[in-house]
Formats: structure tokens, sequence, C-alpha cells
């Protein structure tokens, strides 16, 4: 069970007092006095969620009296430059925070055996899993180690956060190759929204198998919008185990997924100093996508998208292969080097395709209309959809402009889900 729970419209102030508690409660339950603690919050695509000044907040607390270092767990995602970690993470020095190397930094300590893996996908998958995980968690002689993050609906394992930081956000190419493709297999529309997916069963079991020892614990919030249209911490939930993230997700699952009727319009925004890359603005299609009506149109606004990839590599195969459809991607799966080499890349072409349901434009801030094009998206100008649907003007949900076109307009994809009721109650 959690160590402790707050929930309510949570101030910046009583998230801050949480904070606290939180470091007492770890030092009477982990570490009474700790003088190497390890902070690992999630990357800038979650900042909105107030973890950086949580995150501050406790490498202020602990680092006059112990050496505190921290990992944004970043997974595959690019690395923060330093402007970044000062935006985010405030007074933190930068040689305290460490970019996590998700190709040469780590170290297989085991794996998830391929016969539970198909027991538990129901035989659509049927690969181990090895446990790769950052060489600095693993040879840190911690003495206490904090997991800060947001719970919200995500595409690969229902929820985000708990031990995600572990073996997305602080996992090994291997890892987290396997586990995306699994995920994939298992079908988005199945893990979204969902409180234990196939693959977290299988990081639950890692988890259980290879981290019994670490000194850790999670700070965990929930955030939902209030009755003006803000967002804000309705939730923390601070504990070591499992129920920790079951708590929180229950209440994620209650205030963060919307049930509307099918959308044929939806506007949605990815904000330009979070998301650089359909990689990461792709959010807005998985949050969205069980919401869609077919036929529909799902405009994404995207200030700061200047990429496909994260990577070099990653950004040429969806330049190459865009995202083309599940018969396809699986088609070519099974035939292209560079398509099971990279297999993570490979999930994403899948997740990132309405499957011909319905279409997806870009408003982008650096990509043009030949690029967007190329990938199978829509295009249209930034400048005029931010004109048409300025974000100071819309608000979430419908809204009808002045010449009587309807739309849904989202004003942060990435803090829920949005679905219709048949859609939850009729998938796998």
């Amino acid at each position: 069970m959690p160590w402790f729970c707050e929930e309510g419209q949570l101030t910046r102030e009583k998230v801050l007092e949480l904070t606290h508690r939180a470091a007492d409660e770890a030092r009477a339950k982990i570490c009474r006095s700790p003088k190497r603690v390890l902070l690992l919050p999630p990357d800038i695509t979650r900042a909105h969620s107030g973890a950086g000044w949580i995150t501050e907040e406790l490498y202020k607390i602990f680092s006059p009296v112990a050496d505190v270092h921290l990992i944004p767990t970043l997974g595959q995602h690019v690395p923060h430059t330093p402007e970044q970690n000062r935006w985010m993470f405030g007074s933190v020095p930068e040689e305290k925070i460490h970019a996590h190397d998700w190709r040469h930094g780590c170290r297989k300590i085991g794996e998830v055996p391929a016969s539970f893996v198909k027991e538990i996908s129901g035989g659509k998958a049927d690969w181990a899993i090895p446990v790769s995980l950052n060489t600095l968690l693993l040879d840190g002689h911690w003495d206490l180690i904090i997991n800060i993050g947001h719970i919200v609906p995500h595409e690969v394992l229902g929820f985000a956060n708990h031990n995600k930081n572990y073996f997305i956000g602080l996992g090994g190419k291997e890892m987290i190759c396997a586990s995306h493709m699994m995920a994939a297999c298992c079908g988005i529309e199945n893990n979204l929204g969902n409180l234990v997916t196939p693959l977290r069963h299988c990081y639950n079991k890692a988890e259980a198998d290879y981290l019994g020892h670490l000194p850790d614990m999670f700070f965990e919030v929930v955030m939902a919008y209030d009755e003006k249209g803000k967002l804000g911490h309705t939730g923390v939930y601070v504990g070591d185990d499992v129920e920790t993230y079951m708590a929180a997700a229950r209440t994620s699952q209650k205030q963060n997924i919307t049930v509307v009727p099918p959308l044929k319009k939806v506007v949605a925004v990815m904000q330009g100093d979070e998301f650089y890359s359909t990689w990461v603005a792709n959010k807005a299609i998985y949050r969205t996508r069980m919401a869609m009506a077919d036929g529909g149109e799902l405009l994404i606004i995207a200030p700061g998208l200047k990429r496909f990839g994260e990577q070099e590599d990653v950004d040429a195969l969806i330049r190459k292969y865009g995202y083309s459809g599940t018969e396809k991607v699986m088609k070519w799966w099974k035939t292209e080097p560079v398509l099971q080499d990279l297999t993570h890349g490979t999930a994403h072409l899948i997740h990132g395709s309405s499957e011909g349901r319905f279409r997806i434009t870009y408003a982008p801030g650096f990509l043009t209309e030949e690029e967007i094009n190329s990938v199978n998206f829509g295009y249209a100008n930034l400048e005029e959809c931010l004109k048409r649907y300025s974000p100071a003007i819309m608000k979430n949900g419908f809204n009808t402009m002045p010449d009587g076109e309807e739309v849904y307009y989202i004003s942060t994809p990435s803090a829920g889900l949005w679905s219709t009721r048949e859609k939850l109650m009729n998938r796998g």
C-alpha cells in the first residue's frame, strides 16, 4: 500500500509540502541518513506535470547532507540541453544531471522469459525481454532512489510512470526494442488506459526478480482539468510498491479518460517547448484515436516540430517507411533488417498510423509540406492554424467556429485519453 496519498485540488505549495513529507518518510523507511541519493524524474516531454520543480525541491532537501545525482528517464529520447535542464530543474547543477545513454550506457542483468511473454500476451509475442539497465543506476551504490513522475494514460503500458522509469526510461536498446514491439503486437487501443497491460505484467515481474534490492520509492502525481479548464494536480501518491502505482492509476483512470461521441474534427496542440519530433508529438494521435469518427480529421498544431525520430537512424527509418499501417509494417518487419534492428521504431510506425480510418494533419513549425506528406500525414500551415484555432481563444472541448465549423479542442493531449464509450468497452 502507499505510504501516504493526498487527493483533491492541490496547489503548488501543497505539493511541495508533500514533497518534504515524502523525504521524511524515505528517511524513516529506507535510510535514516542517506549519503548518496539518485533522483529519477521524467524528461522534458512531461515538464507540464511539475516533475521538474518537484525534483528540484528534493535536490534542495537532500543536497546539504548527501551527494545527490539526477538522471532524466529519457529512454531513447534526445538528451536535454543545459538550457532545457535549467528550464525544467531550475537550480540543480548541470554536473549533477546525467544523460541516459540507451545504446552504450547499459548492462544486461537478466530477462523476462519468452514463455512468460507468450503466456501473458496470449501468444501475440513469443520472445524474451532482456532486462538491460543504466550502469549508473546499477553501480552507483545508492542509499536512496526516488522516482518522480506523472501517472497518465500511456500507449505502451496503459499508464505511464512507476517501473516504466527503469525499464523504458533507463532501459537499454534491446529492452526498449523488445518491449515496444510486444506492446504493438498486443494493440495500442488495448493498452491505453488499462491498469495492468501485458507489458506492465512483464515489467512487474522484472522488478520483482531483479530490482528488489534497490532502496527505492515513488513520488507519483495525477493531474486533471478544473472547471476553468486549467490543468492542475489532483493527487500525490508516495510509496515503494506496485500498489502505490495502482492507487494513482485508478485515480487517473477516473479523471483522465474523457468519454465523448465520435469526433469528426479534433484540434490538438503539442507545446513547442516540449515536443520537437513526431516520435513524441504523436501522443496527440495515441490519446485521441479511440475518439475519432471514421473519416474524421485530427489536426495537430506543433510549433516546435523539427524532425520525425529522436535519433538520426530512427528519423531515417520513419522517412523511408512512413506511418503506413499495421499490415504493411508487419510485412516489412519480416524481411527488412533495419526494422528488425530498430523494433522500437517499427512499433512506433504502427502506433502512429490511423490505419486509414481517419485523417491526420500536422501544422509543423519547421518541417516542410513535402516532408510531412512523405510519411503519410496531411499538411497545414502553422500560422493559418494558429490564427483560426488560437490557443488564447479556444476552450477545451467543443467549439463552434464563426463559419459554423464544429471542432473538439484539446490543449494538452499528453495529459489524458479521449474515447467513445464503445471503444472503451469493446476491446481486448
